[in-house]
């Protein structure tokens, strides 16, 4: 796999990793100047001239994945005899300067319903970095035409048409944020049920009042789930406070409480 397919798998499985790109060259090394390496936690990809300077850069690179660090920094490496690290020498006679950048894992979102309120909810979404999951058991609600606005942005967008939509929640990445707004309390409950069974996704969230919600909550106890389960979803969503009922006022409190999220998020990442 070469660098660029790299970038985009450790993307896809929400994985983090640092580009290595050979900067600058000065006289003679292994690699011109534009060579790149990706480098994950158990794995690199390309290569930005092998040896000693490769060896340094992986190293430094792991380091970078092991702190969190999310902006870049050069390190410039000597290829000669007299210049040892504890990766032996290399003796080109040059010098190297490797740009490093981290890969950071940017936030995902599953929005199961795309009706009124999820349609808004995704065009706000789509202006930020962040992979976008649109799932409905409806055909129509996912036409390219209706999703012309938020196929345009800087998310990227997968749209799963699921006639049974809690059967997609095991293929979504791990950390996913899960947001169910369905247009049949009845769907909204099996993705509930479903979604509470899955271990490996991120916070869960649906739509509807305190009376929709002491409904549901009591049916998640008969399903077999206890409080502490049951209290992984949050009912109602949104920031508190903010008023209007308007599907785009709605989709501003759960984009905006969305947001806050993906800061805990990352702070907790680079604890």
């Amino acid at each position: 796999m070469g660098w660029l397919a790299a970038v985009e798998a450790l993307r896809e499985q929400r994985l983090p990793g640092v580009l290595v790109t050979v900067a600058h060259v000065r006289g003679h090394a292994p690699r011109e100047a534009g060579a790149k390496l990706v480098v994950a936690a158990d794995g690199t990809w390309g290569s930005v001239g092998g040896g000693n300077l490769e060896q340094t850069a992986v190293t430094r690179a792991r380091a970078l994945i092991g702190s969190g660090a999310t902006g870049p920094e050069q390190l410039t490496v000597a290829l000669s005899e007299r210049a040892r690290t504890e990766h032996g020498r290399q003796c080109c006679g040059g010098e190297v300067t490797l740009l490093l950048e981290p890969l950071p894992v940017v936030p995902s979102v599953a929005v199961f319903g795309v009706g009124h309120v999820g349609l808004e909810l995704a065009r706000v979404l789509a202006g930020h970095d962040l992979d976008l999951h649109l799932v409905d058991s409806r055909a129509a609600e996912l036409t390219d035409d209706r999703l012309s606005a938020v196929l345009g942005g800087e998310a990227r967008v997968r749209v799963h048409h699921c006639p049974l939509p809690e059967l997609a929640l095991g293929a979504l990445p791990a950390g996913t944020h899960v947001l169910v707004m369905t247009h049949d309390h009845a769907e909204d409950f099996a993705l509930c049920d479903a979604a509470l069974r899955c271990t490996h996704l991120g916070t869960v969230g649906l739509i509807g009042s305190a009376a929709k919600w002491a409904r549901f909550r009591a049916g998640l106890r008969l399903e077999g789930h206890d409080d502490a389960t049951v209290d992984r979803i949050r009912c109602p969503i949104g920031l508190a406070g903010l008023p209007g009922k308007a599907p785009a006022a709605i989709a501003v409190s759960v984009a905006a409480e969305l947001v806050g999220l993906f800061a805990t998020e990352r702070s907790r990442a680079e604890a």
